[in-house]
Protein backbone atom coordinates (compact mmCIF):
# COMPACT_ATOMS: atom_id res chain seq x y z
CA UNK A 1 0.00 0.00 0.00
CA UNK A 2 3.05 2.27 -0.92
CA UNK A 3 1.41 4.02 -3.40
CA UNK A 4 -2.10 5.31 -1.11
CA UNK A 5 0.31 6.67 1.44
CA UNK A 6 1.96 7.89 -1.40
CA UNK A 7 -1.10 9.23 -2.29
CA UNK A 8 -2.20 10.88 1.02
CA UNK A 9 1.03 12.66 1.56
CA UNK A 10 0.34 14.61 -1.53
CA UNK A 11 -3.37 15.15 -0.50
CA UNK A 12 -1.60 16.68 2.76
CA UNK A 13 0.89 18.98 0.96
CA UNK A 14 -1.72 20.41 -1.66
CA UNK A 15 -4.61 21.10 1.42
CA UNK A 16 -1.64 23.01 3.24
CA UNK A 17 -0.21 25.00 0.36
CA UNK A 18 -3.87 25.76 -1.08
CA UNK A 19 -4.83 27.03 2.43
CA UNK A 20 -1.59 28.80 2.82
CA UNK A 21 -1.81 30.60 -0.32
CA UNK A 22 -5.49 31.48 0.63
CA UNK A 23 -5.39 32.75 3.65
CA UNK A 24 -1.67 34.81 2.86
CA UNK A 25 -3.86 37.07 0.31
CA UNK A 26 -3.55 40.81 0.83
CA UNK A 27 -8.00 40.33 1.25
CA UNK A 28 -7.72 37.92 3.68
CA UNK A 29 -5.04 39.81 5.60
CA UNK A 30 -7.29 42.62 6.43
CA UNK A 31 -8.82 43.12 9.89
CA UNK A 32 -12.29 43.51 8.85
CA UNK A 33 -11.90 40.12 6.78
CA UNK A 34 -11.10 38.57 9.77
CA UNK A 35 -14.11 36.24 10.49
CA UNK A 36 -13.58 35.22 6.45
CA UNK A 37 -10.01 34.52 7.36
CA UNK A 38 -10.84 32.26 10.49
CA UNK A 39 -13.72 30.52 8.14
CA UNK A 40 -11.39 29.84 5.31
CA UNK A 41 -8.99 28.38 8.16
CA UNK A 42 -11.23 25.77 10.19
CA UNK A 43 -13.05 24.98 7.00
CA UNK A 44 -9.59 23.54 5.69
CA UNK A 45 -8.31 22.02 8.57
CA UNK A 46 -11.53 20.86 9.80
CA UNK A 47 -12.50 19.23 6.24
CA UNK A 48 -8.81 17.76 6.01
CA UNK A 49 -8.89 16.24 9.44
CA UNK A 50 -12.45 14.78 8.73
CA UNK A 51 -11.30 13.44 5.37
CA UNK A 52 -7.91 11.48 6.67
CA UNK A 53 -9.93 10.44 9.59
CA UNK A 54 -12.63 8.57 7.41
CA UNK A 55 -9.98 6.92 4.98
CA UNK A 56 -7.82 5.62 8.19
CA UNK A 57 -10.95 4.18 9.98
CA UNK A 58 -12.66 2.37 7.21
CA UNK A 59 -11.44 -1.26 6.50
CA UNK A 60 -7.85 -1.38 4.71
CA UNK A 61 -7.92 -3.40 1.28
CA UNK A 62 -5.25 -3.73 -1.52
CA UNK A 63 -4.90 -1.89 -4.81
CA UNK A 64 -7.07 -2.29 -7.11
CA UNK A 65 -5.95 -0.82 -10.63
CA UNK A 66 -4.58 2.61 -11.68
CA UNK A 67 -8.02 3.48 -13.63
CA UNK A 68 -9.46 3.08 -10.21
CA UNK A 69 -7.39 6.31 -9.14
CA UNK A 70 -8.96 8.05 -12.42
CA UNK A 71 -12.48 6.95 -11.71
CA UNK A 72 -12.43 7.89 -8.23
CA UNK A 73 -11.06 11.44 -9.50
CA UNK A 74 -13.68 12.02 -12.27
CA UNK A 75 -16.70 10.85 -9.60
CA UNK A 76 -15.33 13.60 -7.07
CA UNK A 77 -14.95 16.37 -9.35
CA UNK A 78 -18.96 15.63 -10.37
CA UNK A 79 -19.62 15.53 -6.61
CA UNK A 80 -17.57 18.55 -5.92
CA UNK A 81 -19.69 20.84 -8.70
CA UNK A 82 -23.00 19.33 -7.59
CA UNK A 83 -22.52 20.16 -3.99
CA UNK A 84 -20.65 23.83 -4.75
CA UNK A 85 -23.50 25.71 -5.44
CA UNK A 86 -25.34 24.30 -1.92
CA UNK A 87 -22.02 26.47 0.10
CA UNK A 88 -23.45 29.27 -1.82
CA UNK A 89 -26.90 29.12 -0.95
CA UNK A 90 -25.56 28.21 3.21
CA UNK A 91 -23.82 31.63 2.96
CA UNK A 92 -26.73 33.30 1.48
CA UNK A 93 -29.17 31.51 4.00
CA UNK A 94 -27.66 32.73 7.24
CA UNK A 95 -26.14 35.96 5.70
CA UNK A 96 -22.58 35.21 6.70
CA UNK A 97 -20.36 37.76 6.16
CA UNK A 98 -17.37 36.56 4.51
CA UNK A 99 -15.87 38.14 1.23
CA UNK A 100 -16.28 35.92 -2.20
CA UNK A 101 -12.62 35.26 -1.95
CA UNK A 102 -13.25 33.08 1.09
CA UNK A 103 -16.43 31.51 -0.51
CA UNK A 104 -14.26 30.21 -3.37
CA UNK A 105 -11.60 28.92 -0.98
CA UNK A 106 -14.09 26.70 0.74
CA UNK A 107 -15.56 25.85 -2.01
CA UNK A 108 -11.40 24.65 -3.20
CA UNK A 109 -11.72 22.64 -0.08
CA UNK A 110 -14.71 20.40 -0.58
CA UNK A 111 -13.52 19.82 -4.02
CA UNK A 112 -9.94 18.51 -3.11
CA UNK A 113 -11.40 16.47 0.61
CA UNK A 114 -14.50 14.63 -2.04
CA UNK A 115 -11.89 14.08 -4.52
CA UNK A 116 -9.78 12.17 -2.13
CA UNK A 117 -12.16 10.32 -0.09
CA UNK A 118 -13.86 8.96 -3.60
CA UNK A 119 -10.03 8.10 -4.89
CA UNK A 120 -9.52 6.40 -1.41
CA UNK A 121 -12.38 4.22 -2.00
CA UNK A 122 -12.09 2.84 -5.15
CA UNK A 123 -8.13 2.38 -4.53
CA UNK A 124 -9.66 0.37 -1.11
CA UNK A 125 -11.89 -1.60 -2.83
CA UNK A 126 -9.72 -3.49 -4.73
CA UNK A 127 -10.84 -6.05 -7.54
CA UNK A 128 -14.61 -5.74 -7.59
CA UNK A 129 -16.41 -2.51 -6.80
CA UNK A 130 -19.85 -1.90 -7.65
CA UNK A 131 -22.49 0.84 -7.78
CA UNK A 132 -25.72 1.43 -8.13
CA UNK A 133 -26.05 3.39 -11.31
CA UNK A 134 -25.44 1.80 -14.25
CA UNK A 135 -23.93 -1.28 -12.87
CA UNK A 136 -20.69 0.03 -12.97
CA UNK A 137 -18.10 -2.80 -11.86
CA UNK A 138 -14.71 -3.52 -11.46
CA UNK A 139 -12.96 -7.21 -12.24
CA UNK A 140 -9.56 -8.48 -11.38
CA UNK A 141 -8.00 -9.67 -15.13
CA UNK A 142 -6.36 -12.63 -14.41
CA UNK A 143 -2.93 -12.97 -16.71
CA UNK A 144 -1.83 -16.24 -17.61
CA UNK A 145 -3.38 -19.24 -16.35
CA UNK A 146 -5.66 -19.20 -13.27
CA UNK A 147 -4.79 -19.93 -10.12
CA UNK A 148 -5.79 -22.83 -8.18
CA UNK A 149 -6.76 -21.89 -4.66
CA UNK A 150 -5.97 -25.04 -2.36
CA UNK A 151 -8.49 -25.75 1.01
CA UNK A 152 -7.33 -27.64 3.73
CA UNK A 153 -7.76 -31.14 2.77
CA UNK A 154 -5.65 -31.06 -0.98
CA UNK A 155 -2.86 -29.59 1.02
CA UNK A 156 -3.17 -32.53 3.74
CA UNK A 157 -3.79 -34.96 0.72
CA UNK A 158 -0.18 -34.01 -0.65
CA UNK A 159 -0.78 -35.07 -4.61
CA UNK A 160 -0.74 -31.34 -5.58
CA UNK A 161 2.54 -31.05 -5.41
CA UNK A 162 3.04 -34.69 -7.72
CA UNK A 163 0.44 -33.26 -9.91
CA UNK A 164 2.35 -30.08 -10.38
CA UNK A 165 6.07 -32.21 -10.97
CA UNK A 166 4.16 -34.01 -13.53
CA UNK A 167 3.42 -30.53 -15.65
CA UNK A 168 -0.25 -32.00 -16.04
CA UNK A 169 -0.72 -27.96 -15.16
CA UNK A 170 1.84 -25.02 -14.46
CA UNK A 171 -1.09 -22.14 -13.25
CA UNK A 172 0.06 -20.54 -10.03
CA UNK A 173 -1.17 -21.89 -6.45
CA UNK A 174 -2.52 -19.71 -3.58
CA UNK A 175 -3.16 -20.85 0.10
CA UNK A 176 -5.45 -17.90 1.62
CA UNK A 177 -4.42 -17.25 4.83
CA UNK A 178 -7.75 -18.55 6.88
CA UNK A 179 -6.53 -22.03 5.38
CA UNK A 180 -3.65 -21.85 6.79
CA UNK A 181 -4.56 -20.36 10.28
CA UNK A 182 -7.31 -23.49 9.97
CA UNK A 183 -4.28 -25.90 9.41
CA UNK A 184 -2.37 -24.29 12.63
CA UNK A 185 -5.47 -25.24 14.64
CA UNK A 186 -5.98 -29.00 12.86
CA UNK A 187 -2.07 -29.11 14.09
CA UNK A 188 -2.48 -28.14 17.74
CA UNK A 189 -5.64 -30.12 18.48
CA UNK A 190 -5.86 -32.20 21.18
CA UNK A 191 -6.88 -35.46 19.18
CA UNK A 192 -3.72 -37.35 17.86
CA UNK A 193 -5.02 -38.64 14.83
CA UNK A 194 -6.15 -34.46 13.87
CA UNK A 195 -3.06 -33.62 14.78
CA UNK A 196 -1.08 -35.83 12.73
CA UNK A 197 -3.07 -34.47 9.73
CA UNK A 198 -2.22 -31.06 10.51
CA UNK A 199 1.27 -31.40 11.48
CA UNK A 200 1.47 -33.10 7.84
CA UNK A 201 -0.10 -30.78 5.59
CA UNK A 202 2.27 -27.99 7.34
CA UNK A 203 4.68 -30.23 6.47
CA UNK A 204 3.42 -30.54 3.25
CA UNK A 205 2.77 -26.97 2.34
CA UNK A 206 6.62 -25.99 3.67
CA UNK A 207 8.21 -28.21 1.32
CA UNK A 208 6.03 -27.08 -1.80
CA UNK A 209 7.34 -23.72 -0.74
CA UNK A 210 10.77 -24.54 -0.73
CA UNK A 211 10.75 -25.98 -4.06
CA UNK A 212 11.30 -23.26 -6.91
CA UNK A 213 10.10 -25.84 -9.41
CA UNK A 214 6.46 -25.02 -7.62
CA UNK A 215 4.82 -21.23 -8.03
CA UNK A 216 2.62 -21.39 -4.53
CA UNK A 217 2.27 -18.30 -2.67
CA UNK A 218 0.44 -17.19 0.97
CA UNK A 219 -2.18 -14.94 0.44
CA UNK A 220 -2.68 -12.40 3.25
CA UNK A 221 -5.35 -10.25 1.44
CA UNK A 222 -8.40 -8.99 3.34
CA UNK A 223 -11.47 -9.05 1.24
CA UNK A 224 -14.21 -7.69 3.24
CA UNK A 225 -16.88 -10.28 1.44
CA UNK A 226 -14.51 -13.03 2.76
CA UNK A 227 -14.14 -12.06 6.41
CA UNK A 228 -18.37 -11.74 6.53
CA UNK A 229 -18.40 -15.48 5.65
CA UNK A 230 -18.44 -17.68 8.75
CA UNK A 231 -17.13 -20.97 8.00
CA UNK A 232 -14.07 -21.64 5.76
CA UNK A 233 -15.60 -23.64 2.99
CA UNK A 234 -17.47 -20.56 2.43
CA UNK A 235 -14.77 -18.47 2.47
CA UNK A 236 -12.93 -20.12 -0.18
CA UNK A 237 -15.61 -20.15 -2.66
CA UNK A 238 -16.18 -16.35 -2.36
CA UNK A 239 -12.02 -15.74 -2.28
CA UNK A 240 -12.32 -18.15 -5.31
CA UNK A 241 -14.66 -16.27 -7.00
CA UNK A 242 -12.79 -13.07 -6.14
CA UNK A 243 -9.33 -14.41 -7.70
CA UNK A 244 -10.97 -15.76 -10.65
CA UNK A 245 -9.43 -18.72 -9.63
CA UNK A 246 -10.25 -22.77 -9.60
CA UNK A 247 -10.61 -24.08 -6.50
CA UNK A 248 -8.40 -27.20 -5.86
CA UNK A 249 -10.04 -30.05 -3.03
CA UNK A 250 -10.92 -33.45 -2.00
CA UNK A 251 -13.87 -32.80 -0.20
CA UNK A 252 -17.07 -33.81 -1.74
CA UNK A 253 -19.16 -31.41 -0.34
CA UNK A 254 -17.01 -28.75 -0.64
CA UNK A 255 -17.73 -29.77 -4.91
CA UNK A 256 -20.99 -29.48 -5.03
CA UNK A 257 -21.40 -26.18 -2.81
CA UNK A 258 -18.28 -24.92 -4.99
CA UNK A 259 -20.30 -26.08 -8.15
CA UNK A 260 -23.97 -24.30 -7.07
CA UNK A 261 -22.02 -21.38 -6.67
CA UNK A 262 -20.28 -21.62 -9.93
CA UNK A 263 -16.60 -22.15 -9.20
CA UNK A 264 -15.30 -24.28 -10.96
CA UNK A 265 -13.94 -27.32 -9.30
CA UNK A 266 -10.34 -29.36 -9.60
CA UNK A 267 -11.84 -32.59 -7.06
CA UNK A 268 -8.38 -34.77 -6.96
CA UNK A 269 -10.51 -37.80 -6.50
CA UNK A 270 -12.34 -37.15 -9.54
CA UNK A 271 -9.28 -37.19 -11.24
CA UNK A 272 -7.75 -39.77 -9.79
CA UNK A 273 -11.07 -41.48 -10.99
CA UNK A 274 -10.49 -40.47 -14.55
CA UNK A 275 -7.47 -41.56 -14.83
CA UNK A 276 -7.92 -44.95 -13.33
CA UNK A 277 -7.94 -48.14 -15.79
CA UNK A 278 -10.82 -48.51 -17.84
CA UNK A 279 -12.38 -52.47 -17.67
CA UNK A 280 -14.11 -53.50 -20.89
CA UNK A 281 -16.59 -56.40 -20.48
CA UNK A 282 -14.44 -59.68 -21.84
CA UNK A 283 -11.42 -58.55 -21.10
CA UNK A 284 -9.07 -60.56 -19.84
CA UNK A 285 -6.73 -59.01 -16.74
CA UNK A 286 -4.78 -60.02 -14.08
CA UNK A 287 -5.00 -59.52 -9.85
CA UNK A 288 -4.54 -60.66 -6.88
CA UNK A 289 -6.92 -61.46 -4.88
CA UNK A 290 -6.28 -60.17 -1.05
CA UNK A 291 -9.87 -61.00 0.61
CA UNK A 292 -12.77 -62.51 1.01
CA UNK A 293 -15.88 -60.67 -0.79
CA UNK A 294 -19.34 -59.88 1.00
CA UNK A 295 -21.08 -62.77 -1.28
CA UNK A 296 -20.55 -66.22 -0.91
CA UNK A 297 -17.78 -67.11 -2.90
CA UNK A 298 -16.62 -63.77 -4.44
CA UNK A 299 -12.43 -62.79 -3.64
CA UNK A 300 -11.79 -59.39 -3.73
CA UNK A 301 -7.98 -57.43 -5.20
CA UNK A 302 -6.74 -54.23 -6.29
CA UNK A 303 -5.18 -53.15 -9.32
CA UNK A 304 -2.12 -50.71 -8.74
CA UNK A 305 -4.28 -47.71 -9.38
CA UNK A 306 -6.42 -48.47 -5.97
CA UNK A 307 -9.49 -49.59 -8.37
CA UNK A 308 -10.90 -52.37 -6.38
CA UNK A 309 -11.86 -55.86 -8.40
CA UNK A 310 -14.74 -58.71 -7.23
CA UNK A 311 -13.88 -61.67 -8.31
CA UNK A 312 -16.68 -64.54 -8.71
CA UNK A 313 -15.51 -68.05 -7.33
CA UNK A 314 -12.58 -66.44 -6.04
CA UNK A 315 -12.91 -66.82 -2.07
CA UNK A 316 -10.91 -69.76 -2.37
CA UNK A 317 -8.15 -68.05 -4.19
CA UNK A 318 -7.00 -65.62 -1.57
CA UNK A 319 -3.15 -64.84 -1.56
CA UNK A 320 -3.14 -66.06 -5.42
CA UNK A 321 -2.50 -64.29 -8.86
CA UNK A 322 -5.22 -65.24 -10.89
CA UNK A 323 -6.24 -64.31 -14.52
CA UNK A 324 -9.73 -63.07 -14.34
CA UNK A 325 -12.63 -61.78 -17.46
CA UNK A 326 -14.25 -58.71 -17.10
CA UNK A 327 -17.94 -58.73 -16.94
CA UNK A 328 -18.92 -54.96 -15.54
CA UNK A 329 -17.75 -52.49 -14.24
CA UNK A 330 -19.65 -49.95 -11.85
CA UNK A 331 -18.45 -46.42 -11.00
CA UNK A 332 -19.46 -44.74 -7.52
CA UNK A 333 -19.06 -41.71 -5.59
CA UNK A 334 -16.06 -43.85 -3.78
CA UNK A 335 -14.48 -44.64 -6.94
CA UNK A 336 -14.42 -47.40 -9.68
CA UNK A 337 -15.12 -50.67 -9.30
CA UNK A 338 -14.41 -53.71 -11.48
CA UNK A 339 -16.32 -57.41 -11.46
CA UNK A 340 -15.29 -60.20 -13.27
CA UNK A 341 -15.24 -64.07 -13.54
CA UNK A 342 -12.21 -66.38 -12.76
CA UNK A 343 -10.31 -68.02 -15.71
CA UNK A 344 -7.07 -69.17 -14.85
CA UNK A 345 -3.94 -69.46 -12.23
CA UNK A 346 -0.61 -67.45 -13.13
CA UNK A 347 2.19 -69.76 -12.12
CA UNK A 348 3.63 -68.90 -9.44
CA UNK A 349 7.17 -69.11 -11.43
CA UNK A 350 6.01 -65.98 -12.98
CA UNK A 351 7.44 -63.57 -11.00
CA UNK A 352 7.11 -60.46 -13.58
CA UNK A 353 3.26 -61.50 -13.75
CA UNK A 354 3.33 -61.78 -10.30
CA UNK A 355 4.11 -57.86 -9.67
CA UNK A 356 2.35 -56.56 -13.19
CA UNK A 357 -1.21 -56.67 -12.16
CA UNK A 358 -3.52 -55.29 -14.55
CA UNK A 359 -4.67 -55.82 -18.41
CA UNK A 360 -3.13 -58.32 -20.00
CA UNK A 361 -1.04 -57.52 -23.08
CA UNK A 362 -3.32 -57.63 -26.55
CA UNK A 363 -6.52 -58.05 -23.88
CA UNK A 364 -6.34 -61.83 -24.32
CA UNK A 365 -5.51 -64.28 -21.41
CA UNK A 366 -3.84 -67.49 -22.10
CA UNK A 367 -6.71 -69.82 -21.98
CA UNK A 368 -8.29 -67.52 -24.76
CA UNK A 369 -4.94 -67.94 -26.59
CA UNK A 370 -5.46 -72.45 -25.70
CA UNK A 371 -8.28 -71.91 -26.96
CA UNK A 372 -7.38 -70.13 -30.64
CA UNK A 373 -4.74 -72.59 -30.96
CA UNK A 374 -7.25 -75.57 -30.88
Amino acid sequence: MVLLWVFRVLFALILILVLFFTVSTESMAREENSISFWAVFWSGFGMGVFAFLVDFFTPKKKLSALAGVFFGLLVGIIISGVLAPAVDVIFQTYKIGIIPEAVSAIKWFLAICICFLTISIVIRTKDDVRFVIPYVEFTKQTKGARPLILDTSVIIDGRIADLYHSKLFDAPMIVPRFVLNELQLIADSADKLKRNRGRRGLEILNRMQKDPTIDIEIDDTIVAQVEEMQGVDQKLVIFSKHHDGRLATTDFNLTKVAQVREVDVLNLNDLANSLKTIAIAGEAMEVKIVKPGEEQDQGVGYLPDGTMVVVENGRGKIGRDVVISVTSALQTAQGKMVFGKFESFIPDNSGQNSHNHGRKPGGRSRFTQKRAEV
